[in-house]
């Protein structure tokens, strides 16, 4: 029998290879794992055992959150809720130094938590935000930075897809703890990106909003948002509070986002193929994936991978903030060229066992798993949503880069508090019982 050690070195050297060579991430993952599988017992059974695992990785009803929360998001999308957000967050901030760019922090901010994804959140609000603040003398490549820095803001305010592929790769971590916990990272994530507009503000003392509008304006306004807002309040609150599974909660919000774009009269019958189709098509992505990653899951554990990465560990180094700090930069660094849903399936079960061993709270560490993917998706050379921000501004990624600086420092700066006061993700799932 082949020895574990081998296996080890085609599973790892096989991804590595295929990535590089720009292979799609879900096959860089099945074919390595599969040919191990292969080697470890004969063809008949390996091929057997490769079609078990994947059929077994995503026959979970517990998965069923996954595409339902996507098809909401798209229905969210495609519902006109960008404008009815971006005009409240503008009523929000009034004339606070450089309104536009504090409003498009808090439009992604609540955008991204209602659609869960931080590409659509930057593409939503930049699309309508770039024309806005370039005709107010916005620097345009600092407007974009600060589209782009904001968007993931939703990876972490549920409902995040992100945190439910955590959940089923954590061996079934409470979604509803994992949920509440997001809320205040979720938060600070925004807070310091409108503090990095603000000392942008100080140099262009020009920008300067309308003021706050009378209490009427306000109230229609906000008016005009709450049923967009419900969702959250439907959905996540019903989950929180025990009334319905995740599964079921996004199976209702669905129901309301698509009510809710009927009632705006923003989607017709007409529309809902093409809102499936968008819908189906990201979600086999994300399924497949899931499939393919249990081949590799399998695998690993044969070859005792996790096992030998924390005894290397262990013999390096006892201390926790060390060990802490080499997973922060090891995801940092992976996540970068690889999407956030394969990074959690690949490394959680590596991470999370030594992390656990440290007496880390599985939730938090989802949470600083989730944060720290959440800065790899904006950060140069390659990150899908630093491509996105440029597009939707038009502007070169060059100068882009260069503004979206200070926002990854003090986002760094964020993560490790994050990561060494656990009770800012705890705080609040300990109070509500979650924990």
């Amino acid at each position: 029998m082949i020895e574990p050690s081998t296996i080890s070195v085609i599973l790892i050297g096989g991804l590595a290879l295929l990535l590089a060579i720009g292979a799609p991430v879900s096959i860089a993952i099945a074919l390595p794992s599969a040919l191990c599988m292969l080697l470890i017992v004969d063809f008949e059974r390996g091929a057997i055992t490769s079609a078990q695992q994947m059929i077994g990785g995503a026959d979970s009803f517990a998965l069923l959150a996954i595409p339902f929360f996507i098809l909401a998001g798209v229905i969210m999308n495609n519902g006109g809720i960008a404008e009815r957000l971006i005009n409240l967050a503008r009523v929000l901030v009034g004339r606070t130094p450089a309104p536009l760019v504090q409003t498009n922090v808090i439009a992604n901010a609540i955008f991204g938590s209602v659609s869960g994804s931080a590409v659509a959140s930057a593409a939503a609000i930049g699309s309508t935000m770039s024309p806005m603040q370039r005709k107010a003398g916005y620097d345009r490549a600092f407007s974009a930075a600060a589209n782009i820095a904001s968007a993931p803001a939703g990876m972490l305010i549920p409902p995040s897809n992100t945190l439910i592929v955590y959940s089923l790769a954590a061996g079934g971590t409470s979604l509803g703890a994992l949920f509440v916990a997001g809320y205040i990272p979720g938060i600070l994530w925004a807070l310091v990106c409108a503090v990095v507009g603000l000392v942008y503000a100080r140099r262009h003392p020009e920008l300067r909003g309308e003021p706050w509008p009378k209490f009427p304006v306000f109230l229609a306004t906000f008016a005009r948002a709450v049923p967009s807002l419900g969702l959250i309040v439907v959905a996540i609150g019903g989950i929180v509070a025990g009334f319905f599974t995740p599964t079921e909660g996004s199976a209702v919000a669905v129901i309301y986002s698509l009510l809710l774009s009927f009632f705006y009269r923003t989607i017709s019958v007409k529309d809902l193929p093409r809102v499936l189709f968008d819908a189906c098509r990201t979600s086999a992505i994300v399924i497949f994936l899931i499939a393919v990653s249990t081949i590799m899951s399998y695998v690993m554990t044969y070859a005792r991978l996790p096992q030998l990465i924390a005894e290397s560990l262990f013999g390096w180094t006892d201390s926790k903030i060390v060990v802490l700090l080499i997973m922060m930069l090891v995801l940092l660094l992976i996540g970068i060229p690889l999407d956030p849903t394969p990074a959690i399936l690949i490394f959680t079960p590596i991470f999370l066992p030594i992390a656990v061993s440290y007496g880390i709270d599985p939730v938090h560490f989802g949470i600083v798993m989730v944060f720290n993917l959440s800065i790899a998706v904006i950060s140069p050379p390659s990150a899908p949503v630093l491509f996105v921000g440029t597009q939707v501004a038009k502007v070169k990624l060059e100068p882009v880069i260069a503004k979206l600086m200070p926002f990854l420092v003090v986002l760094i700066a964020l993560l490790f508090v994050i990561v060494f006061v656990p009770q800012l993700s705890l705080w609040l799932p300990g109070l509500m019982g979650l924990l």
